[in-house]
């Protein structure tokens, strides 16, 4: 099912639902970040996706994490809050949906890297191999803050 993402564009669907999700900044021992190449957008991001009913939100970006990496990560911070009604994201199935995304730091403690069904390929990228990957400006802005350092989350 391939997906399209929507910023501030006023042509953008009508959302039809609203999903809450976890994200993570997955880094290694050389503080490279773990990204996946997206089957559904081609597109790079961080590892992530829906919390289900019965998860904490951390416990949903350990979940996705493993599922679609093969890692085994610890939370160790958190990024930020993602709830932009700017972003719209489409998929061909209809679901047109408004996402609230928690974006937590985190790090590798197990498991090896295993491309999933939901990923074309994975790999950890230092800082200034991020600035060539094609990726949506809502991931960037996610690393960008990552890297800043906040004294306290980015709440947005």
């Amino acid at each position: 099912m391939a997906r399209t993402e929507f910023y501030d564009d006023p042509d953008a669907p009508t959302p039809n639902s609203m999903v809450v999700a976890a994200s993570a900044v997955v880094t290694n021992e050389h503080g490279d970040i773990l990204l996946q190449r997206r089957r559904d957008s081609g597109l790079w991001a961080l590892p992530g996706g829906g919390m289900e009913m019965t998860e904490s939100l951390p416990g949903a970006a350990i979940r996705e994490v493993k599922e679609e990496t093969g890692l085994d990560i610890e939370i160790t911070g958190l990024v930020g809050t993602y709830t932009d009604p700017h972003h719209i994201i489409a998929y061909t199935d209809g679901e047109v949906r408004r996402q609230f995304n928690i974006c937590f730091m985190a790090r590798v403690t197990g498991g090896r890297l295993a491309i999933s069904d939901e990923s074309t390929e994975l790999s950890f990228f230092s800082r200034n191999e991020l600035k060539s990957l094609p990726m949506h400006h809502t991931q960037l802005m996610r690393v960008k803050h990552y890297f800043e350092r906040r004294e306290s989350p980015y709440l947005g």
